[in-house]
C-alpha cells in the first residue's frame, strides 16, 4: 500500500517538491505483547527497508524524492520523540546502512544518506505536546543525528490543571467528560508532581482514575482548533504550536507545514462551524502566526 501510495504521489508532485507521507509509529502498542516488541520492531523495520527500496527506485527513474515520515503517537509503539530517536539509530541505521549495500550495492556512507533522505520524522505538536516533551531540546537532538523533519503537523490537545482546591477539580474533569467520544482514541498523560506521568490508552480509563493523587496536569490527545486558547475550564496545547512555530521561524528544520486539525464531527455543538469557515479559520491563524509573531 505504501509504496503504491508513493508511486502516485511521484505521479503528483510538482517539479522540484519533495513528497512527504506520513504514517504510524511502527503499530499501536497495545496490540502486542511486551516481550514481543523487540521483535514487532525489527520486522516494521525491515518492511519500512522494503519501502526504501522502492522510493530510491522511484527517485532514480523520476527524480522526485519521497520520503515516509514517522509520527511517534502516545501509545503507538514509538511514543515519544526519545523512543523516535533511539528506533532510529538503533533500530533503523546499523541494519539499514547494510541492507542498501547489498540491495543497492552503496557503500557506509551513500547508505547512511539514503536512509536520512526517505525516512523521516513527523512531528505532531499535538502528540509532542500530550507527552510533555521539550520542543527545542528534541528539535536540537533530531538535527545533532542528522534526523531529517519531513513536515510539522499543526495541531493543538486538550489540557487542564488538577492540583487545585477539590472542587475546581471536580469542574475540570466534568469538562473532560465532554471530549470523551468514541469516534477516536483520546490517550490521556497525566503530569504528577513528582515529575513522573501516568498513562491512560483512551479518556474513559482516565476519567474512571480521576481521583488519583498527586497529579497536576491532564493532557489529552484531542485534535482542538488552533485558534482557541481556552475552553472553558480547559485550555489547549496552543502555546505549545508558538514554540514550535518560533524555533521554525529562527531555523527552518521542514520545508512543510500541515495543519491537521480533523475533530471538526465530535467538537461540542457550540464549537463547530461550517467546515469551510472552520478550515479557513485554521489556515489564517497560522498565517498570521508566521507573519506577525
Amino acid at each position: 500500500y505504501t509504496i503504491r501510495l508513493a508511486g502516485i504521489l511521484s505521479q503528483l508532485l510538482p517539479e522540484g517538491m519533495e513528497g512527504g507521507i506520513s504514517t504510524s509509529p511502527l503499530t499501536y502498542r497495545f496490540w502486542h505483547k511486551t516481550e514481543d516488541w523487540d521483535a514487532v520492531l525489527k520486522k516494521a523495520t525491515s518492511n519500512l527497508l522494503s519501502v526504501v527500496d522502492a522510493l530510491v527506485d522511484i527517485k532514480d527513474k523520476t527524480g522526485k524524492v519521497i520520503h515516509i515520515d514517522i509520527e511517534p503517537e502516545p501509545d503507538g509503539l514509538l511514543d515519544n520523540g526519545t523512543e523516535f530517536l533511539n528506533w532510529y539509530l538503533q533500530y533503523l541505521l546499523p541494519p539499514g546502512i547494510e541492507h542498501l549495500q547489498k540491495s543497492k550495492g552503496v557503500n557506509k556512507d551513500v547508505a547512511e544518506a539514503t536512509i536520512k533522505t526517505h525516512i523521516q520524522l513527523c512531528y505532531d505538536i499535538c502528540h509532542f505536546a500530550v507527552g510533555f516533551e521539550d520542543h527545542t531540546a528534541m528539535i536540537k537532538k533530531f538535527e545533532t543525528h542528522g534526523i531529517k523533519t519531513g513536515k510539522i503537523q499543526i495541531s493543538a490537545a486538550l489540557k487542564g490543571r488538577l492540583n487545585g482546591l477539590p472542587a475546581e477539580k471536580e469542574k475540570v474533569i466534568a469538562a473532560f467528560k465532554n471530549f470523551n467520544e468514541p469516534v477516536y482514541l483520546h490517550q490521556v498523560v497525566a503530569g504528577k508532581k513528582d515529575g513522573g506521568f501516568l498513562r491512560y490508552p483512551d479518556m474513559p480509563q482516565a476519567l474512571a482514575d480521576s481521583d488519583h493523587a498527586n497529579v497536576e496536569e491532564w493532557r489529552a490527545h484531542y485534535h482542538v482548533p488552533l485558534f482557541i486558547a481556552n475552553y472553558d475550564i480547559l485550555q489547549s496545547t496552543q502555546a505549545d504550536i508558538i514554540t514550535v512555530l518560533d524555533i521554525q521561524k529562527a531555523n527552518p528544520f521542514t520545508a512543510y507545514l500541515e495543519v491537521e486539525t480533523y475533530t471538526w464531527e465530535v467538537l461540542p455543538a457550540a464549537m463547530r462551524l461550517p467546515i469551510d469557515q472552520s478550515i479557513s479559520r485554521e489556515l489564517k491563524w497560522v498565517k498570521d502566526l508566521l507573519n506577525n509573531h
